[in-house]
């Protein structure tokens, strides 16, 4: 690790406090730290946020599942506007906050590419887990087909994947027409009050510091990572 550490880690294994407490934010797998271990973080003055999933479900059997399965992570996506689902994630969110976290971290907000019909009910959610966590901080992953009223709900954009990502033969760049089009939704999120973060995939100097420079260039801070997000 160089001695410049990043604005935020992303890690969702468990232990490494030390480590953990170097950092000025943290995203964590809440079920992973007891209340005590999040104290010790915020002793430190570690900003900590729970990770929390809203379109997919990785638990088992419920009703808000559907049959389909992210071939990525094997869980299964869900009907996002089913009340029980609903209920579930944002008692999850209530549970975090009373453990001491900070905020929430809001994960697999893409459903515009999977599931376009769910957008509304997406949104709604982000607005339940909203006013659940008042004034607490907020970071959504991507949920671009919800711009520009997720602006709204949230204080902070993470791009995951704005420059380079993880295939089935590694960490590579995007093609010039994704770098493209990602770029077009940088500069709209530029255009937006919100602390702004690229989350990239790399395992070599060269495609990290391809990503930094990048991420840079649109005004994000950018952190990189490997494909398990188990980098402290």
């Amino acid at each position: 690790m160089t001695a410049e550490r990043p604005p935020i880690c992303f890690y969702y294994g468990n232990g490494k406090l030390v480590d953990l407490a170097e950092y000025p934010r943290v995203v964590l797998q809440p079920d992973f730290y007891k209340p005590e271990e999040i104290a010790f973080l915020k002793s430190k003055g570690v900003h900590v946020l729970a990770y929390l999933t809203l379109s997919e479900d990785t638990g088992p059997p419920a009703v808000w599942q559907r049959t389909e399965v992210n071939p990525d992570w094997g869980g299964k996506f869900v009907h996002v506007g089913h009340p029980e689902w609903v209920s579930h994630v944002v008692g999850q969110a209530r549970a975090a906050l009373d453990n001491g976290f900070d905020g929430l971290f809001l994960d697999t907000l893409n459903v515009e590419l999977t599931f376009p019909e769910d957008v509304p009910h997406l949104l709604t959610l982000v607005a339940a887990l909203r006013a659940e966590a008042g004034p607490a901080y907020i970071l959504a992953n991507r949920g671009f087909g919800m711009l520009p009223r997720l602006a709204e709900l949230v204080d902070g954009v993470v791009f995951e994947s704005f420059s380079a990502r993880w295939t089935d033969e590694g960490y590579a760049a995007w093609p010039p027409d994704t770098l493209e089009f990602h770029a077009q939704i940088a500069e709209q999120l530029l255009r937006l009050q919100l602390d702004l973060y690229a989350l990239d995939y790399a395992d070599d100097p060269g495609l990290t510091d391809f990503a930094i420079r990048r991420a840079r260039q649109f005004g994000m801070q950018c952190i990189v990572s490997d494909r398990a997000l188990s980098r402290v």
